[in-house]
C-alpha cells in the first residue's frame, strides 16, 4: 500500500467491499453481455476472484466465493449461471451504502472490463451495452457515461465494427479492465467525429508561476507533500480541492484504494464538474506533469 494512503483505508473498507461486489456484477454482465462467455472471459473473471482472495473470509465473499469457485472450475460459467451468480450478489449487495448512481457507475467500469476482457468488441456487444446504457440513464452527465454514448452510436452508425474502430474501442475501453490496483486512466483522449473523448489533456502546456494546483491518487515518484513542494519551489499555489482557484488537477498513476471508482475518485469528478460548468481546469496525468517539471 501507498503510504499515502495509510491514514484512509481504515474507514474505507467497507465501501471496498461494496466497489467489488458492483465490480463483480458489471464483469458478470460484460463478459455475457452478447449472450455468449467464452474462454478468456472466464480467465478475466478467474482474475477477478484471485484479486479479492484477500476478502474471502468477510461477508458476503465467504459465501460467493465457493459458487463462483465451483462455476470455473466445472467450467460452466455460460449465460445462465452468470444471471444466478448476478441474482446473488443482488441479494448480497448493500444499497446502504452506497447510492445508487455510485453503483451503477462502478458496474459501468466493470462492465467495460468485461466487454474487452476477450482483446475482442463485437457489434452485438457494443447493441447489448448500449440497451445497458439506455436502462442507466440517470447517470447522463456523470464521466464517462456520456463519453462512451457517444463512441458507441459513432461506432454503430454504419452498422460495422472495422479494425480502426476495434482499436478505437480497445483503447478506451482497457482503460477499465484493472480493477485491483486502482491505477489512474493513462491514455490520452481519443478523437472521434472531432469531439474529444477522454479524462486527461493531450501533450497540456503547463505553467508553474502562479498556477493554481490540486493533487489526487498517489505517485511512484514521491509523497503528495514532496511533489508539493516542487510545485511551490517554481511559484505555483497548491490546493486541497478542486475550486475556481485551480489551474490543474494532476492525476498520480498509482490512484487510490479509497477511490469510488477504480480508475478516479472525488476530486476528479468536481473537476470534470467545473469544466463543465465553464471553468478552464486541465485534468493532468502525472506522466505529463513530470515531463513539464524537467522542462
Amino acid at each position: 500500500m501507498h503510504s499515502d494512503h495509510a491514514s484512509c483505508i481504515h474507514f474505507t473498507g467497507p465501501a471496498q467491499l461494496t466497489r467489488a461486489l458492483n465490480s463483480l456484477a458489471g464483469i458478470l454482465e460484460g463478459i455475457s453481455i452478447d449472450g455468449e462467455i467464452n474462454a478468456d472471459e472466464r480467465h478475466f473473471l478467474a482474475g477477478w476472484i484471485k484479486d479479492h482472495l484477500h476478502q474471502r473470509q468477510q461477508h458476503p465473499f465467504n459465501e460467493l466465493m465457493p459458487v463462483l469457485g465451483q462455476a470455473l472450475d466445472e467450467g460452466r460459467v455460460d449465460e445462465e449461471s452468470a444471471e444466478d451468480l448476478r441474482w446473488l450478489i443482488d441479494r448480497m449487495r448493500s444499497t446502504e451504502r452506497v447510492d445508487a448512481t455510485t453503483a451503477d457507475l462502478q458496474r459501468l467500469h466493470a462492465v467495460l472490463g468485461g466487454i474487452v476482457a476477450d482483446g475482442r468488441i463485437s457489434e452485438s456487444e457494443l447493441r447489448g451495452l448500449s440497451d445497458w446504457m439506455d436502462e442507466h440513464v440517470h447517470l447522463q452527465g456523470c464521466w464517462p457515461y456520456d463519453e462512451i454514448g457517444h463512441l458507441v452510436a459513432k461506432v454503430l452508425a454504419d452498422g460495422l465494427v472495422d479494425a480502426q474502430e476495434q482499436d478505437l474501442l480497445r483503447q478506451f475501453f482497457s482503460e477499465f479492465i484493472t480493477l485491483a490496483d486502482d491505477r489512474t486512466l493513462t491514455q490520452p483522449p481519443l478523437q472521434v467525429a472531432g469531439s474529444l473523448v477522454g479524462l486527461c489533456a493531450v501533450a497540456p502546456d503547463i505553467q508553474f508561476e502562479q498556477k493554481g494546483f490540486c493533487f489526487t491518487g498517489a505517485s511512484s515518484r514521491g509523497t503528495r507533500s514532496d511533489i508539493q513542494a516542487l510545485v511551490t519551489a517554481r511559484g505555483g499555489r497548491v490546493h486541497a480541492t478542486p475550486s475556481k482557484k485551480v489551474d490543474y488537477l494532476i492525476i498520480g498513476a498509482e490512484g487510490n484504494p479509497c477511490w469510488s471508482y477504480a480508475c478516479y475518485g472525488r476530486k476528479v469528478e468536481r473537476a470534470v464538474e467545473l469544466r463543465k460548468e465553464g471553468l478552464r481546469i486541465m485534468i493532468i496525468h502525472e506522466r505529463d506533469f513530470h515531463d513539464a517539471l524537467v522542462d
